[in-house]
C-alpha cells in the first residue's frame, strides 16, 4: 500500500529549525570528511555543490545505494531495505541503514531526522518533495537507465556517486574488475559466439504472465552482447530501462534461443516454473521443448552496478558452460 508521507512545507521547516539542520550538519566524530568542496552536475542539469565528499547518505533508489556500498560508504537511510535485501544481494545493507519509506515516495520527515549530508535520487520525484530536501540537504539525481546505452549510463551514474563520496579511485576499480570479469566471461563463451540469447523476467498479473525481455540497449542485453551472444528479442523496449513488454503468445516470435530470467523465491516466486508448467504455447517454444531454459541465481539486481554485473557474468558463465 503507498503511503502519502510528504509532510507541509510550513511544519517541516518548523521542524528543521527545532533541530538545528537547515543547513548541511558537519560529519559525526570520527567522519570527518577528507578533501574540500565537491561539485558535480547531475542528471538533472544541475550543478549540486558539496562542502566535502559526502559521508551521511540517504538512497531513494536501489542503483544508487548499491553504487555507495560498492564504494565503501554505507547509507544512513535507503528506501525500502527490505525490498533491496531481496533483490540485491551483492552489496548488503549494515541492520543500522534505516528505511525512510517508498522508493518515489519517501519520508520527507523520516530523512530530515537522519541529518543526511547527501540524498542521492534517481526517480522522478515530485517538485514539492525534492524542494523539501534540499533544505536540509543537498539532493544529487542520476538517470535511472538510457535505453540508447544502458551499460554505459550505469558506468556515468557510478562517476557521479564517487564523485559526491570523493571515491574516483575505488569507482575505477570496480569498473575495471567488470570489465576483466566479462573479459574472462567472453573467453569462457568462446563456443557460443553468435549464438542468440533471450533474457526476460516475470510476474503474474491475476492468472496471467506478463514478461518483461529485456530488449537491445538495457544493460544486461548490453553485457550478455559483450559475452559474444546476440539479443533475439529484437523488438524495442522503454527508452529508460530497455525493457519490452510480452505474453507467452509473444515469445512465439523469437524462435530458438538460449533462455534465460530472473525469478525470486522471496518475492513473487517462479511464474515460468509454475503458472507456465501447464501452458501448451510455453511447452511449444523451441527453447522450452529443447530444455534451453536457464534460472539464475535470486537476488541478483538487474539494475544495479559493477558488483551485480559480475554476478550475472559469473551466473551466465557457470550455467552455460556446462
Amino acid at each position: 500500500m503507498r503511503r502519502t508521507l510528504l509532510v507541509p512545507l510550513a511544519m517541516l521547516v518548523a521542524l528543521l529549525a527545532a533541530c538545528g539542520t537547515t543547513e548541511p550538519s558537519a560529519p559525526e566524530p570520527g567522519q570527518a570528511a577528507a578533501g574540500g568542496p565537491v561539485t558535480v552536475t547531475d542528471a538533472r542539469g544541475k550543478q549540486v555543490t558539496l562542502q566535502a565528499p559526502a559521508t551521511r547518505v540517504v538512497g531513494l533508489e536501489w542503483n544508487v545505494v548499491e553504487h555507495a556500498v560498492s564504494l565503501g560508504v554505507m547509507p544512513v537511510g535507503a528506501a525500502d531495505v527490505e525490498g533491496y535485501g531481496k533483490w540485491v544481494t551483492a552489496e548488503p545493507l549494515d541492520a543500522s541503514v534505516r528505511d525512510v519509506g517508498v522508493r518515489g515516495e519517501p519520508s520527507i520527515d523520516t530523512i530530515a531526522s537522519l541529518r543526511p549530508d547527501l540524498i542521492l535520487a534517481t526517480d522522478e520525484l515530485p517538485g514539492s518533495a525534492v524542494q523539501q530536501m534540499e533544505r536540509f540537504a543537498p539532493v544529487v539525481f542520476v538517470k535511472g537507465g538510457d535505453a540508447k546505452d544502458g551499460l554505459g549510463q550505469m558506468r556515468r551514474n557510478l562517476d557521479i556517486v564517487a564523485t559526491t563520496l570523493g571515491k574516483q579511485a575505488e569507482a575505477a576499480t570496480l569498473l575495471s574488475e567488470m570489465d576483466a570479469t566479462i573479459e574472462r566471461g567472453r573467453t569462457a563463451l568462446a563456443a557460443r559466439a553468435g549464438q542468440p540469447f533471450l533474457f526476460a523476467d516475470g510476474y503474474l498479473e491475476g492468472s496471467q504472465v506478463s514478461i518483461r525481455p529485456f530488449a537491445n540497449g538495457s544493460m544486461l542485453s548490453d553485457v550478455t552482447t559483450r559475452l559474444g551472444m546476440r539479443n533475439a528479442w529484437t523488438e524495442p523496449g522503454d527508452g529508460v530501462y530497455g525493457l519490452g513488454q510480452s505474453d507467452v503468445e509473444g515469445l512465439t516470435r523469437v524462435g530458438d534461443a538460449t533462455f534465460l530470467y530472473i525469478a525470486n523465491d522471496r518475492d513473487g516466486g517462479d511464474p515460468f516454473a509454475t503458472a507456465l508448467a501447464g501452458n501448451a504455447v510455453w511447452k511449444s517454444l523451441p527453447f522450452v521443448k529443447s530444455g534451453n531454459v536457464h534460472r539464475l541465481p535470486d537476488g541478483i539486481w538487474m539494475f544495479g552496478g559493477p558488483t551485480s554485473v559480475q554476478r550475472y557474468v559469473d551466473a551466465v558463465v557457470g550455467t552455460l558452460r556446462t
